[in-house]
């Protein structure tokens, strides 16, 4: 039964990686194909789909940083989206009950406001995914995003406490003493090195929070988030982040099929769906307004509205918690999995391509803009630069340090990780804050004096997109750039970059030149 399950989710990923769409299109068409052709799912599957997701929490908090909550357009804007949007919704439904439509026509007041509830919330699983694959995870809008998904976590065990009539137990006062042991879980991952016992620590790690929660009465999942949370600062997060990439990615699989599993719709349940998918335009829209308000530059509000316009897997517990106490029909969680499922299809499709929409339509989008933006929104000139690396990862902090003892100041580092460049400049470096993807930063940076431009950047496409801005920009100086594969090199050669360097030969080169050194020293 597993490679039956390996065998469609394989196939179907595949097949729509060759029409160049994302992976998880194909796995979400997996499940609902192994359900008509009458599979069941076993126990085995749900075990995985909970484990990606206990997985993916915990490496979300490695990468978090709690004041980032406690930032006003994080808190105010989640709540503010989910108060006004429940509202609109109850309004929607009982409009479309009063026109008599299948399923709507049986809500009242309460139920709306329930089903208004569940679609409040934005897909963790998805949005996580776009955004690691397009290597948007620390930028301004990624942690936004990222912000506004942990808050509505909070919200959600708010309400399973509530819906469930479940109480926490005393000992989750005990919670807040994890960070008096803070220090002995930075001396576990100390000890556990660099080798297999990296992502096997990071995994018992994420499963103890999982379940020392769930012993004290309190969502599993937000204590494998607190955990890595309690972690994000150590040297190693990132390390361990990385190791635990491909175990999570993996296991996310299973939980993109088990969605398919839900059931089979009637035509009356497809329309009545895609009648709610449709909605995700108002919740853009909803979404794009409450940043603006909250004078977030447009840019920022565009990218992070269209990338939490989708509807969430929480939705559809909440769905069966009130259809398990008879206050919403079982239809509704059938609706509601095939518009979760229509949610990601569209979010994945336009994010994209949110960087070509930007562009094609920044001039609207900019008349949104208060005129006063947030100071940590402010653009900072690099002064007297002549170089500049954009991309402080450890290629392109490798490369801003030879550039350094070889040029002196004049050469300057670019990075969307506000936590690295406020590092950096604490040590005197030359360093800005920066969105390689912002086309408002490369049409505002004077770039006159600079004559060369080094993008090391981890993906191939960003990079092209860099390229493709700064010479829309008028930018006339030497651009180069890293590649990892053979046929990413020559992608990059056709955007107009004009030199190429492969990651791992030029390594090679680099460390034979080196080693020479030591011979010719003799």
């Amino acid at each position: 039964m597993e490679f039956i399950w390996i065998l469609f989710a394989f196939v179907c990923g595949l097949a729509v990686k060759l029409i160049n769409l994302p992976p998880l299109i194909g796995f979400l068409l997996a499940g609902f194909l192994l359900n008509a052709f009458g599979m069941q799912p076993s126990n085995t599957l749900d075990s995985l789909a909970n484990l990606g997701i206990t997985l993916m929490l915990f490496c979300i908090g490695l990468k978090l940083h709690v004041k980032d909550l406690l930032k006003r357009e994080v808190w105010a804007s989640t709540l503010g989206h989910m108060g006004v949007w429940t509202v609109l919704l109850v309004a929607f439904c009982l409009l479309l009950g009063s026109l008599s439509l299948p399923f709507f026509d049986i809500l009242d007041l309460k139920t709306a406001a329930l089903l208004g509830f569940a679609l409040s919330f934005s897909s963790t699983v998805c949005i996580i995914k776009l955004l690691e694959e397009s290597s948007e995870l620390k930028t301004r809008h990624g942690q936004l995003a990222l912000g506004i998904l942990v808050m509505q976590d909070i919200v959600a065990v708010i309400f399973l406490v509530f819906a469930t009539g479940k109480i926490p137990s005393l000992w989750a006062l005990a919670l807040f003493g994890l960070l008096l042991i803070r220090p002995i879980l930075n001396k576990i991952v100390d000890k556990a090195g660099h080798g297999e016992m990296l992502p096997l620590t990071g995994l018992f790690l994420a499963l103890g929070g999982y379940e020392l929660f769930y012993l004290v009465g309190v969502k599993g999942d937000l204590g494998a988030l607190v955990f890595g949370i309690l972690l994000a600062s150590h040297s190693k997060a990132a390390e361990m982040n990385k190791a635990l990439m491909n175990f999570k990615d993996l296991f996310l699989i299973g939980f993109f099929l088990s969605i398919g599993f839900t059931a089979l719709p009637t035509v009356n349940m497809l329309v009545i769906s895609l009648i709610i998918t449709l909605a995700i335009l108002a919740k853009f829209v909803l979404f794009f307004a409450l940043f603006t308000k909250l004078k977030l530059r447009g840019r920022t509000s565009f990218l992070s509205s269209i990338v939490l316009s989708n509807y969430s897997e929480f939705g559809l517990i909440v769905v069966a918690l009130s259809v398990a106490n008879g206050w919403l029909a079982k239809e509704w969680l059938v609706v509601l999995a095939l518009a979760v499922s229509f949610s990601f299809i569209i979010t994945s499709l336009l994010y994209r391509n949110v960087h070509r929409l930007y562009r094609k339509n920044k001039e609207t989008i900019r008349r949104f803009e208060s005129a006063k933006c947030l100071p940590e929104d402010v653009f900072v000139q690099p002064i007297d630069t002549e170089i500049l690396v954009v991309g402080l990862g450890r290629v392109g902090r490798g490369a801003f340090e030879s550039l350094k003892g070889l040029v002196g100041d004049t050469v300057a580092g670019m990075d969307a990780d506000r936590k690295r460049i406020t590092q950096m400049q604490a040590d005197q470096e030359n360093v800005f804050y920066g969105d390689g993807e912002d086309a408002d930063l490369w049409e505002r940076l004077d770039a006159s004096n600079i004559h060369l431009i080094l993008l090391a950047l981890p993906a191939a496409e960003d990079t092209t997109n860099v390229a493709i801005q700064l010479r829309k920009a008028n930018y006339t100086g030497q651009i180069a750039a890293i590649a990892r594969y053979q046929d990413e090199r020559d992608i990059l050669i056709n955007s107009g970059i004009d030199n190429v360097f492969n990651f791992y030969t030029e390594a090679g080169t680099g460390f034979a030149e080196e080693s020479l050194t030591l011979i010719r020293q003799g």
